[in-house]
């Protein structure tokens, strides 16, 4: 039997199954807690036991203490609640009534004289009460009876402090005596507080802050909507504490919470976090209270700001606060601390709106003009429209743009359009705004929104050059409408405003999305406009990036070398790079002349923005680039986890053409590992996408999946069909940059088709163009290709020399098909010692990357040079196939596991789980779950040996 479960405490954080303390509550981030609560359990069954919980309030005493009590149930103790209250502290023996009163009948069995004690105690006889010795010791032998007769009594107290005191007396005097019959004595009450019952000396917990993952998950389990970036300034805010992690979100609208709109600069409290912060806050002196403020509404700590804006000594007014313990001075950097942050949410809302203006009135004139600090400070301080201020804002948002805040910088424009009276200024805030929200920060959603409000700020300039960019980026991610996007980019650039002093930001990010219109398009006349169009604009020639993009992007084969230095300098400097925007465009216009690998921390790095819900737009190109690096590199199970993460915000966020480029790589590697099904299914729905928009690279994307399927099954005639529906046998015709991925495969398959003349003709077009220049790879492919292409004898030369490329095998799939390719001339030449050599290499390699089809042409090679190759027909050794990750995952799925239960085990998401079945399925021979045990034992599935 239990008492009543009171109302849980402040900081009770729960996150439940069903209701109540029991089985179905389930805490989070508080294992060592609860490991260390079985422990004084087990402890006091045998020989008694006394805690004290301590922390500050809102920590989660009381929510530990609920599962305390649940766990005491469970293990058979007799479970008595008692809670202290400010309102009944001045009640003698309020707290005793509440222990006792479960405990009514067994009170009539203790000797007269002690029952008569406790009777008179609680007010149920006319004697006047006993000693408070007396009353201990009768509720220590009722206490002590009771454990006797039916068990362990676990008396649990919460609110140790509002404890009425002869009520804490006797449970002092309880605590000292505790070990004498099994009891369990726990209790909690908050960091600092005096107590009776904390003087007795009994072994105190100290519960600390969650942690940064624990409070994450907490706040991503209860409000899964929330952005991450919103979530991460919420959980900094409230420092681990669990009340506040709960109570925060709840006063934010929805707008805030899914980053739709800007977060207050100190977020506000609920009612149970003011009077937690903001009483202690509130009877502080008047001085100290605003120089708290000056504090808050600076931010950065240093003391000279706070003494000269203040005018007074500094250290004598923050006294009473340091004092209090709600601020320190850290002895290292000589800065002002608060002890938690939600105490400057708490300063800030005792303060009216006169005296927060004031403050920032004075930070202001200690900064120069032109100063960012002093810009923001005269912004926070303007009642009403100032256009002045707005002027001065848009300058700080250009500047925190190029610190790489995207985010930022599109607040502040929000901001500096509310303050902007001018028409024509607000309009050119509110759009840029969209610009940036469309290009970086992955807000689809709001551009429409904010165009319209433009719109009505300034109808004259329906056309400019931001509203254009954001439109057309619109355009192009969400619905994949290139050519309209293309039309409103050179008209808008054409028809630009050179009077406008910040255009140059704006007409760069106009440039670039111009830029992934034509890519996507792939059509050549797109890009000629596009040199039209930057022909014709001077203010982009000191931008080294442009250039760069258009001949290593745009059309590498014919305009890459002469911007390779300069691109080679971009990327030597990547690593101090700020601007997100830079990033991507230099990892950009490295895709397709083999420098990737140099940008992948850079690239680490937008996508770590992407997951803090910064630039998300950046993130998802960052990921395919990525997953470009991991298939030229080798690292392909890298590959799943890098395009499903951008397959999420693309959805997330409505970006349907970026998805592409992420299911193209997908449908590459499950092409490679001859998954075949997955492979042309993706190939389809490229085509089925992108045809009726026009967006020809789609086309080519699918083309270059069906013939990589057809030439992981030696289909060659199939594979060349697919090849030339986008390669012209002899020409590499400018702006088709893919064609440098695919010009081995199109020489391969045109010469095993007997299209000998066309091979040749295409691989002297790519020495023609001094393609090998580009890069040690390229010059390894066009080798190997000239070799493929040479009729009727073994180019030995050129085959050597491809294999012997300085680090060659950083880009192992194309070493390996080389190796093949040489294998296979020497085998037929009848050098079948030379041939096992490089069959080997290859195999070897195959098998590591989990290639089934072309290990299983490179085995057959080896078979037939006659060497004995196992693994790769049937049985156990088809095991070896598979990449580590693909062979657990199939080994759990063979013992019946879920997807789901799979995923938990191996820290991935279902949806990965279910790509490396996918991948394990052809590799082992099976087209289901039913056929996995067999097929990783070795035992012959048709029941013959």
């Amino acid at each position: 039997m239990t008492s009543p479960a009171p109302p849980a405490g402040e900081g009770a954080v729960h996150l439940d199954a069903g209701t109540g303390t029991g089985p179905g509550v389930r805490l989070v981030g508080r294992s060592a807690e609860l490991a260390l609560l079985d422990g004084f359990l087990a402890a006091a069954v045998t020989r008694g036991a006394a805690l004290m919980l301590t922390g500050d309030a809102g920590v989660g005493k009381s929510a530990l203490l609920d599962a305390a009590a649940a766990r005491a149930a469970e293990r058979g103790f007799r479970v008595v609640r008692v809670v202290g209250s400010a309102f009944e502290e001045s009640v003698s023996f309020s707290a005793l009534h509440q222990m006792l009163q479960p405990l009514a009948d067994e009170m009539a069995a203790l000797p007269a004289r002690q029952a008569s004690t406790l009777r008179a105690a609680l007010g149920l006889s006319d004697e006047q009460p006993a000693e408070l010795l007396a009353v201990s010791g009768a509720v220590h032998t009722l206490l002590s009876r009771t454990a006797a007769a039916s068990g362990p009594v676990a008396l649990v107290v919460d609110q140790v402090t509002w404890l009425d005191r002869p009520s804490a007396v006797v449970l002092a005097n309880l605590a000292r005596h505790v070990r004498s019959s099994p009891l369990a004595l726990l209790a909690a009450s908050r960091t600092g507080d005096e107590s009776y019952l904390g003087g007795t000396g009994l072994p105190t917990h100290e519960v600390r802050p969650l942690d940064t993952e624990s409070a994450n998950r907490l706040v991503t389990e209860r409000f899964p909507a929330m952005t991450p970036r919103v979530r991460r300034r919420l959980v900094t805010e409230a420092a681990g504490n669990p009340l506040a992690l709960l109570e925060l979100p709840a006063t934010l609208d929805e707008a805030q919470l899914t980053e739709r709109g800007p977060l207050p600069a100190a977020l506000p409290l609920s009612e149970r976090l003011q009077k937690i912060y903001g009483d202690r806050v509130g009877n502080l002196p008047e001085p100290t209270r605003d120089l708290l403020l000056l504090a808050v509404l600076d931010g950065s700590g240093r003391l000279g700001i706070l003494q000269r804006a203040g005018n007074g000594d500094v250290l004598a007014a923050l006294g009473p606060a340091e004092q209090s313990g709600l601020v320190r001075v850290d002895a290292t950097t000589g800065r002002l601390v608060f002890r938690h942050p939600l105490t400057r949410s708490a300063v800030l809302e005792l303060s009216t709106g006169a005296e927060r203006r004031r403050g920032h009135l004075a930070l202001a004139r200690e900064f120069p003009a032109g100063s960012e600090h002093r810009a923001r400070h005269l912004a926070d301080a303007t009642i009403g429209p100032d256009d002045e201020a707005a002027a001065l804002l848009y300058e700080v948002a250009h500047r925190t743009l190029g610190r790489g805040d995207a985010v930022g910088a599109i607040t502040t424009l929000l901001r500096a359009s509310e303050l902007s009276l001018d028409g024509a200024a607000k309009a050119r805030m509110l759009t840029e705004a969209a610009c940036l929200g469309a290009n970086i920060t992955g807000d689809l959603r709001n551009v429409r929104a904010l165009l319209a409000d433009a719109a009505l700020a300034d109808p004259t300039d329906p056309d400019s050059l931001a509203a254009a960019t954001a439109a057309a980026s619109q355009l192009v991610n969400g619905e994949g409408d290139a050519d309209t996007a293309h039309k409103l980019l050179v008209g808008a650039i054409g028809g630009r405003n050179p009077q406008n002093r910040f255009s140059t930001d704006v007409l760069h990010e106009a440039v670039l999305t111009l830029v992934r219109v034509c890519f996507y398009s792939g059509r050549p006349e797109l890009w000629r406009t596009f040199d039209d169009a930057v022909r014709e604009t001077p203010s982009t020639a000191d931008e080294p990036l442009l250039p760069v993009l258009r001949g290593a992007l745009g059309d590498p084969v014919h305009a890459a070398l002469p911007v390779l230095d300069t691109l080679d300098g971009l990327l030597a400097d990547l690593h101090r790079e700020t601007d997100l925007r830079r990033i991507i465009g230099a990892a950009a216009a490295a895709t397709f002349v083999d420098r990737l690998p140099g940008c992948r921390s850079a690239l680490r790095r937008v996508i770590d923005s992407g997951r803090d819900g910064g630039a998300v737009a950046a993130a998802i190109e960052a990921s395919f680039m990525l997953a470009i690096d991991a298939y030229f590199s080798g690292q392909w199970d890298d590959i799943p986890g890098l395009t499903e993460e951008g397959l999420r915000w693309c959805d997330r966020h409505s970006y349907r053409l970026t998805a592409q480029p992420c299911r193209y790589l997908r449908g590459l590697l499950a092409a490679a590992r001859g998954d075949t099904r997955t492979a042309l299914t993706v190939a389809d729905r490229l085509v089925s996408w992108g045809s009726p928009r026009r967006l020809d690279t789609l086309g080519v994307y699918a083309a270059h999946i069906r013939a990589m399927c057809a030439l992981a099954d030696a289909d060659f005639e199939s594979a060349y069909r697919q090849l030339a529906s986008v390669v012209t046998p002899g020409e590499l015709p400018p702006y088709q940059p893919h064609v440098l991925w695919f010009f081995l495969d199109f020489a391969e398959t045109a010469a095993r088709t007997g299209r000998h003349a066309e091979a040749a003709a295409h691989v002297a077009a790519v020495r023609e163009t001094h393609t090998p220049a580009i890069s040690p790879r390229l010059a390894m492919l066009t080798d190997a290709a000239q070799a493929v292409a040479t009729p009727d004898v073994v180019a030995h030369d050129l085959f050597e020399r491809a294999l012997a490329t300085p680090d060659a095998q950083r880009w192992p799939f194309e070493w390996a098909r080389i190796s093949l390719l040489y294998g296979e001339r020497l085998r037929r030449a009848k050098a079948g010692v030379a041939a096992r050599v490089h069959l080997d290499a290859a195999l070897t390699t195959f098998r590591r990357l989990g290639a089934a089809p072309w290990t299983a042409r490179a085995a057959n090679e080896l078979r037939a040079s006659g060497i004995a190759v196992a693994g790769t027909a049937s049985g156990a050794h088809r095991a070896a196939l598979l990449t580590p990750q693909e062979l657990k995952t199939a080994q759990l799925a063979a013992t019946g596991l879920t997807n789901k239960q799979i995923a938990a085990q191996l820290y991935l998401s279902p949806r990965t789980v279910a790509t490396h079945l996918r991948s394990a399925f052809p590799k082992l021979g099976v087209s289901s779950r039913a056929g996995l045990r067999d097929a990783l034992t070795g035992r012959p599935q048709d029941g013959r040996y």
